[in-house]
């Protein structure tokens, strides 16, 4: 069955899809991802572009980028994806493959959007728990490093580090193993799908705010940005090395 694949560049991406292209019940046509029209980085994990690039050419996968406009409305947004999966059915896509793992509204709302264009929704790591998700990723082989975290949540010396045992063990007790409430994020560089390591250096942090409170022209990397912790995430840039 043809099927779209929706890539973050993460780790739940990279599991999910290892999982998928083992099974082979479903054909992945493309890697589908979202960046900012601006920045050209991976919307909210602030990963360069070149890096993503280079993750869809050591799979072996083609890349689709759908540049978002800065600022965009959700209405905007479910415009863009509408129009690109559109196009994928006309080409005979029948499915659209997601790492999601157990946000239910979240889940509801893929599955009703995709039913507008007659596309449906698959979620392979759904129900899962997350504990042995994480751990499951790690046993694989696979390796990642915490580009981003919910200032909230987590300080900022938990960006930069690698996805290992220690920085599971590290977490607070109300954060996701997975980050799947938000708590962090990934980018994957190795492991198993991956034909060569994907080679980067360590950038500096920074922190974005989102909101009222926020700049109104800032940017992933704005060093100006007003803290709101509420609202507020810590990213390490990643550099092509």
């Amino acid at each position: 069955m043809k099927s779209v694949f929706n890539w973050s560049g993460g780790k739940d991406s990279a599991l999910c899809l290892h999982k998928v292209l083992q099974e082979g019940t479903y054909k992945i046509e493309t890697l589908l991802t979202t960046l900012s029209q601006t920045h050209h980085r991976i919307t909210m994990h602030g990963v360069r572009q070149d890096l993503l690039e280079q993750q869809a050419k050591s799979i072996g996968i083609p890349l689709q980028k759908l540049y978002m406009p800065e600022g965009a409305s959700m209405a905007a947004y479910n415009q863009l994806m509408q129009a690109a999966f559109e196009m994928h059915r006309t080409q005979g896509v029948t499915h659209a493959i997601f790492g999601d793992i157990n946000l239910e509204d979240l889940r509801q709302y893929r599955e009703k959007e995709l039913q507008k264009v007659s596309i449906e929704a698959v979620f392979p790591l759904w129900g899962k728990p997350t504990p042995e998700l994480v751990r499951e990723f790690i046993q694989l082989g696979y390796k990642a490093v915490v580009v981003a975290v919910n200032a909230r949540l987590l300080d900022s010396s938990f960006t930069g580090r690698e996805l290992d045992e220690q920085f599971i063990l590290d977490l607070p007790e109300n954060v996701d193993p997975c980050g799947e409430n938000g708590e962090f994020h990934t980018f994957v560089y190795d492991g198993p799908i991956f034909k060569e390591p994907i080679k980067f250096e360590l950038g500096e942090r920074v922190l974005k705010t989102y909101g009222a409170t926020a700049n109104e022209n800032d940017n992933c990397f704005d060093k100006e940005a007003k803290p709101n912790y509420d609202t507020g995430f810590w990213f390490c840039d990643l550099l092509p090395a």
